[in-house]
């Protein structure tokens, strides 16, 4: 239970921050898109105000939304936990030391749920740059996983 809840932690908080690093680089959406980006509009979509969802604090002289970054790194948190508890169950989950995992993900809600839900455009809609920011940024994310948690089972 240690293993799962210390490498979970740390897996998903970590990936978390290379996802965002990786978006830096090569940006999955347009400025004008990412005035309200997908976690925003999420909460929106289940009654959320605009005021609440671009809450933000000032650091550097810049805004730093901070509740799109919680939306991040919570969904980041538990689909970290996720995988290393079905980790544990079958080393299947682990082909491609999690990158299979993070394109899983990246299908599941880049191209279906979200999608359907109209949180983002349809597959057809998105530019083939933020399928292409998207999927390598989700092979990293699910890498960094299973590198916390590889490192966690070499400590207990």
């Amino acid at each position: 239970m240690v293993i799962i809840m210390l490498s979970g932690l740390l897996g998903g908080i970590l990936s978390g921050f290379f996802k965002l690093g990786w978006e830096i680089l090569l940006p999955p959406r347009t400025p004008s898109r990412n005035e309200t980006n997908p976690p925003q509009y999420l909460l929106q979509q289940f009654g959320c105000s605009e005021e609440f969802t671009h809450r933000y604090f000032i650091f550097s002289r810049q805004k730093v939304q901070y509740i799109s970054l919680m939306m991040h790194f919570g969904f980041s948190i538990i689909f970290s936990f996720i995988y290393v508890i079905l980790v544990q169950y079958s080393t299947l989950f682990s082909i491609g030391q999690g990158s299979v995992y993070g394109i899983v993900i990246w299908i599941l809600f880049h191209l279906l749920i979200m999608p359907i839900m109209k949180t983002i455009p349809s597959i057809s809609n998105q530019p083939l740059s933020e399928h292409f920011s998207e999927l390598l940024g989700h092979i990293l994310w699910g890498f960094v996983i299973q590198i916390c948690y590889i490192y966690i089972l070499t400590i207990f």
